[in-house]
């Protein structure tokens, strides 16, 4: 028999008409005779109540409660999944994150899995249930409920289709695939038929909010088929895999942007070995992520590194530089806010030099200033105000022919 995973978002079941609908949509699934797994996100915006709920109470809640609190929301979800199940005459269990064996490691609010025991799953699926899986969440070896970041349910459709071995896996969402840019802010944004695993990881790791990049990436070193379809229509999707068979010709498949970007630049008043590494271990060590790194190191000026991060993360970067300011050994730090990353991604620049020239000289037209660049093989991105995100965004969509 198949087993195929399913996994609907916050909004397929924010009311209990759309969780029978998701239900009923299963059930034709199991109809073909397939093995069926259901992963599902917590209802509508019930994290974010939990989480308004926890800032009424404290303005810097324990970590580890609060994935205690939010791990509740997609409990919720599964029960009454499963009640619709049985209401339409088919058997079906839920099962929390550690109820289905989803073992994580130690990190509260942003855990990574590291294993999944599969072995009572297997035999609830062997036995003609239909099981019912709570995303985003599992536990870690002493016992703690964790979970795996906003976005985590994704990634618990995506692990547990590679540990049972699933013949396919779907995301469910709001959007009926994957575009070549947010569609609520390009004009002319179109579906993708097809997108390689490689190109999706970029996306999503640049902000597109179609796939968590946790997700692709369990997809692409598991080789698990992929796609993404409505959950309120059954036109076909986008599917993601290793090698793409249509649009081919195109350079840049996709225009990615993020808001709620910040720049920290940290100077020297004399060069020191090492100071790189001092600072982004300590970074690392409290679970700050860094994207780009621009280091200057000339005869004029006193060196610096500058960095971007995530705005939500700039209280927490402070106060570690500011902690560890004398084992770095820097002389000042400076702050830049209301900044945003803009980007391209085609696996066909590899082959195309200029590309870069391109896409500079557009935002030059624009009148869009550069702060920041970052490449790869794949990808270009720039650091660019808040206030051009969009135009940046749609004059680069345009011109690399992505519009319909």
């Amino acid at each position: 028999m198949k087993t195929v995973v399913m996994k609907f978002g916050g909004t397929s079941v924010a009311t209990p008409e759309k969780i029978i609908g998701v239900a009923k949509r299963a059930i034709r699934e199991k109809e073909k005779g397939h093995r069926v797994v259901i992963v599902v996100s917590a209802m509508g915006k019930t994290t974010d109540t939990l989480l308004a709920l926890a800032g009424e109470i404290s303005a810097e809640p324990s970590k580890r409660e609060m994935d205690m609190l939010l791990a509740t929301g997609e409990q919720v979800t599964i029960s009454l999944l499963a009640m619709a199940f049985k209401s339409l005459g088919h058997e079906a269990l839920s099962f929390t994150g550690w109820q289905a064996g989803i073992e994580t490691e130690s990190v509260p609010r942003n855990a990574r899995i590291e294993t999944i025991h599969t072995e009572r799953l297997e035999r609830v699926l062997d036995n003609g249930f239909i099981c019912v899986v709570a995303g985003f969440q599992g536990v870690d070896r002493i016992g703690n409920i964790t979970t795996l970041g906003r976005g985590g349910s994704d990634t618990t459709a995506v692990a547990l289709a590679a540990a049972l071995g699933a013949d396919k896996c779907e995301i469910y969402t709001d959007v009926d695939g994957v575009y070549t840019s947010d569609p609520r802010s390009v004009t002319g944004a179109r579906k993708l038929e097809q997108i390689s695993y490689d190109e999706m990881l970029e996306l999503a790791n640049l902000g597109a909010g179609v796939l968590h990049p946790r997700a692709v990436e369990f997809a692409k070193n598991n080789k698990v088929p992929l796609s993404v379809r409505a959950s309120y229509s059954d036109v076909p999707g986008t599917i993601i895999q290793e090698v793409i068979t249509v649009e081919k010709n195109l350079i840049v498949r996709g225009v990615a942007f993020e808001p709620g970007i910040a720049r920290v630049t940290v100077s020297y008043k004399k060069p020191f070995n090492g100071s790189l590494a001092n600072i982004f271990t300590k970074l690392a060590e409290h679970h700050i992520d860094v994207d780009i790194i621009v280091q200057s190191i000339t005869d004029e000026f006193p060196p610096s590194v500058s960095f971007s991060i995530k705005e939500e993360s700039l209280e927490e970067t402070k106060r570690v530089l500011n902690e560890f300011q004398e084992n770095i050994r820097f002389s000042a730090a400076n702050y830049e806010v209301g900044l945003s990353k803009v980007s391209i991604v085609g696996s066909g620049m590899v082959s195309n030099p200029g590309v870069a020239a391109q896409m500079f000289d557009i935002l030059r037209v624009q009148g869009i200033p550069v702060k920041m660049v970052s490449t790869s093989e794949i990808k270009i991105s720039v650091v660019v105000p808040e206030t051009d995100m969009q135009a940046a965004a749609n004059a680069l969509h345009d011109a690399f022919g992505l519009s319909e």
